[in-house]
């Protein structure tokens, strides 16, 4: 995974519900295929209930939060964003969906990282085109389609 400079902050003391900093690196060079610098922390509802109030004027929890960083025409950089997700939403959402830990992480940061490259779901045509790129990258990396319940 030489291509792909992966920042992990772990802001929170349950360790074991995250998944190993090189499968998430993994995850992340099937969906950029160019080099890149991504920073992802991993914090409690607390914080991200904040951080979304501050920048989304959301008063409320989510699972994550993408950051995409404009890059200055002056410089070089592969720095592409920052992703902040929530481990105990993420948790529930494992056991409301019945979910494995790993195809969940999988997908919410591919979904996270979509964003950061400007995909966005606010209308039906973009929602489709964005979810189909979820599900086939989840497909290629051995996971079910994200959007079917079990």
């Amino acid at each position: 995974m030489k291509n792909i400079k992966l920042n992990l902050k772990i802001k929170i003391k349950e360790k074991n519900i995250i998944p190993k900093k090189c499968k998430i690196q993994q995850w992340i060079q099937n969906i950029l295929h160019k080099k890149c610098e991504i920073t992802i922390c991993i914090v409690n509802k607390k914080e991200i209930q904040k951080i979304n109030f501050t920048y989304r004027n959301k008063n409320q929890p989510t699972n994550i939060l993408s950051f995409p960083y404009q890059i200055p025409k002056y410089t070089q950089s592969y720095l592409i964003g920052d992703l902040v997700i929530c481990a105990e939403i993420m948790q529930k959402e494992i056991l409301e969906q019945n979910k494995t830990l790993e195809s969940h992480w999988a997908h919410i940061i591919i979904h996270g990282i979509l964003h950061l490259l400007g995909y966005q779901h606010k209308n039906q045509k973009k929602k489709n085109k964005m979810e189909k790129i979820e599900i086939d990258t989840m497909k290629k990396l051995g996971y079910g389609n994200p959007y079917i319940l079990k």
